[in-house]
């Protein structure tokens, strides 16, 4: 019977594993995240850089402990990578809704003997940004919509102000 050494690396295991998992310890990549220790630039201490997959710059920077000669990092693991995979999908999590708040803004006000929801949505278009205004009733049906300045401040008195002035495109926007 002809028996062929097994290299290493050849197995049915190791071809089933994810080619993207990578685990060093100043590299760890997995579950969509790169971290990547790195010299921290500022002192003589070390930072961890996680890098969403697909992404060109890093989520989240942050300190990384040094190790027992104080002198080098301290190596990355799993449960360290696991740790810093969630605080950066928060990070990225809460960023994302800091800016479709700051995009998508909404107050409900009594105008024209009537409440009313008004909207300001921004389209941060690099070549032509702009913002809809928009009013919907009780019952949400849309009552007016305009096109203004991406700058226009949306408050509880611009939004009476623009129903009572018969939802007319607001001066100067």
């Amino acid at each position: 019977m002809d028996s062929q050494p097994t290299l290493p690396g050849s197995d049915d295991e190791s071809s089933s594993t994810d080619p993207a998992k990578i685990q060093e310890p100043r590299l760890w990549s997995g579950d969509g995240w790169t971290a990547r220790v790195i010299k921290n630039e500022d002192d003589d201490g070390w930072a961890v850089a996680m890098v969403k997959d697909g992404e060109p710059e890093p989520a989240l920077i942050g300190p990384w402990t040094m190790g027992r000669d104080k002198k080098n990092p301290k190596p990355l693991d799993i449960n360290a990578f696991n740790t810093l995979v969630k605080t950066a999908s928060e990070f990225v999590r809460r960023h994302e809704q800091q800016l479709h708040a700051s995009l998508h803004q909404r107050i409900t006000v009594t105008a024209n003997a009537g409440r009313l929801t008004v909207s300001l949505d921004i389209v941060p278009d690099e070549d032509h940004p702009h913002a809809v205004l928009s009013a919907h009733d009780e019952t949400g049906a849309l009552l007016a919509e305009v096109r203004v300045a991406p700058s226009f401040k949306l408050n509880r008195a611009s939004a009476v102000a623009w129903a009572e002035g018969g939802f007319s495109k607001p001066a100067g926007r």
